[in-house]
This record gives C-alpha cells, sequence and structure tokens, in this order.
C-alpha cells in the first residue's frame, strides 16, 4: 500500500493532510507524522483525522513511498539525520522555504529523487497556489503524482527551481498583500461612514466576485477594469488616486522585494547549515 509521510507536524502538514483526505487521494491509514518531541500536537493530529503519528521518523521512512519534509527551515539537518540510510526509492517532497535541492541532497548524502513545494497559507482552506520543481531524478510519473497532491488543495505550476524564489514573493506572500488590501478597503469605508461588519461582507464578495471574474473570463484583467471605469465617473477617481499615488510601481516593488529577500534567506540558511556542518 502507497503511504505518505510527513516529517514535522506544523501548519502547511496539517492543511496537506486536510485536503488530501477530503479529496480522497489517500486514506487516514495511508497517512503518517512524526515530530520529535509534541505528543499532545500528535495526539491531537490522530483525534482530528484519524492518521498514523509517531516521534520515530525511522519507521515512517520505511512505510511511506512519499516523504514530505515540513519541519521549520532552520531544522532541516536535524530532520534529516538518522534517515539518510533508510532512502531508496522513495520520493522526497519539501515545503521548506530557501533549501535547495543541492543542500537536501548534500545532508542525505546521496543523489535522489526530490521535489521542491511552494504552497502559501490558503492551503488551510483548499485554496492553494502552489509551484513545484523538480529535481533531475524525479520520473515524469513522480511528478504527476506530486502534482495531485497539491491539486488536493489547490492548483499546482510546475516551475524550474530558480524560479521559486519568484514564486515564493508572489503567491507564498501574496495572501498577505490581499490582507493588507482589504485592511485598508476596511479602514477607508468606516471613515466614509459604512459599519465595519457590513464592510466587511462587501469587500469580501467583491473579491471574490473580481477572482472569479479573472478566472471565468477571457479577458485581460485590464480590459476588466476598464469595463468597470466609466469616463468622469466614480471608479475613475478612485483609480486616479490610485494612479497618482503609484500603487502598480508599489506593487510592482514589493513582489521583487519580497523575491530579493526569499534569495537573501536561501543563502542565510546555506551559510547556517555549512557553519554547523563544520563545527
Amino acid at each position: 500500500m502507497s503511504k505518505i509521510g510527513f516529517i514535522g507536524a506544523g501548519s502547511m502538514a496539517e492543511a496537506m493532510i486536510a485536503g488530501l483526505l477530503k479529496g480522497k487521494v489517500y486514506k487516514p491509514e495511508e497517512v503518517i507524522v512524526a515530530n520529535r518531541s509534541n505528543s499532545s500536537r500528535l495526539e491531537q493530529l490522530t483525534k482530528m483525522y484519524g492518521i498514523k503519528t509517531t516521534h520515530h521518523k525511522e519507521s515512517l521512512v520505511k512505510e511511506a513511498s512519499i516523504i514530505v519534509l515540513a519541519m521549520k527551515p532552520k531544522d532541516v539537518q536535524a530532520g534529516i539525520d538518522g534517515i539518510q540510510g533508510l532512502i531508496e526509492n522513495q520520493l522526497i517532497v519539501s515545503v521548506l522555504a530557501g533549501i535547495s535541492f543541492e543542500t537536501i541532497t548534500n545532508i542525505l548524502g546521496k543523489q535522489t529523487a526530490i521535489v521542491r513545494a511552494m504552497p502559501n497559507t490558503s492551503a488551510a482552506i483548499g485554496k492553494s497556489a502552489t509551484a513545484i520543481a523538480a529535481s533531475k531524478d524525479v520520473t515524469r510519473n513522480q511528478i504527476e503524482n506530486c502534482k495531485s497532491l497539491f491539486e488536493a488543495i489547490g492548483i499546482c505550476k510546475l516551475v524550474e527551481e530558480e524560479q521559486l524564489d519568484a514564486v515564493t514573493g508572489l503567491s507564498g506572500s501574496g495572501p498577505a498583500y490581499i490582507y493588507y488590501l482589504v485592511e485598508a478597503m476596511e479602514k477607508a469605508a468606516v471613515e466614509v461612514g459604512l459599519d465595519s461588519e457590513v464592510a466587511r461582507e462587501l469587500i469580501v464578495q467583491t473579491l471574490v466576485g473580481a477572482s472569479e471574474m479573472i478566472a471565468q473570463s477571457d479577458k485581460h484583467p485590464s480590459q476588466l477594469r476598464k469595463e468597470v471605469t466609466s469616463p468622469n465617473g466614480t471608479t475613475e477617481a478612485g483609480i486616479t488616486i490610485l494612479q497618482e499615488r503609484g500603487f502598480e510601481e508599489s506593487l510592482v516593488s514589493c513582489i521583487k522585494r519580497a523575491t530579493e529577500r526569499a534569495t537573501e534567506l536561501k543563502i542565510m540558511f546555506e551559510d547556517e547549515l555549512i557553519t554547523t556542518d563544520k563545527k
């Protein structure tokens, strides 16, 4: 029986587990989760999902054909130590931001099939925008299997590893940009006289509706925007202020800076791992 094992029991692991079980990609008895010491967390996951949990990652690796690295990036060395000799034909799936194929391969001490994935926090409700990159040892069948994992919690796109920093800056951090937009819209709504709860519902539905329009229409977003913007109307008045305040330039700079920071953190993680390894 094909099983999937998670080393790490945090929020991303739980979001994936919930999506996989809900989408019937795996049965509860086919899912195993390991962490080092948090027994109450493992008991919670077992109670909620009926899955198997353990403190012994070695037993997990022996049972699972797919192993998901879901610990904190700084704990990747400790998370992998002890299982190197047990890795044979399993697919390694890493959801660790900033940890490269090369770093994982070096810790494992061998070439093996690795997929790096960058989901976002909307995985918790099955709406993640995920990108994956595959190492040269990953087969086409393994890529398809991996895509099905992440399609259970949203959408999944295949990219090159060097594009993952851009994905991090765009969709990985993207939910925060939207939440920030909603904060500003809600603040403005209250200032022009609306009740905050009413404003929140109107804003959320506006975002949902606009997203669905983009998803279902074959028109470019710029065309959809123009169709809402009547000459000398209210929308044009609002858009003019955004243009004057550099809205587009700010958002472009935001995503570029987040992408740069993803690259910086990747270098920092790798330097820390090299330093620790030399001690």
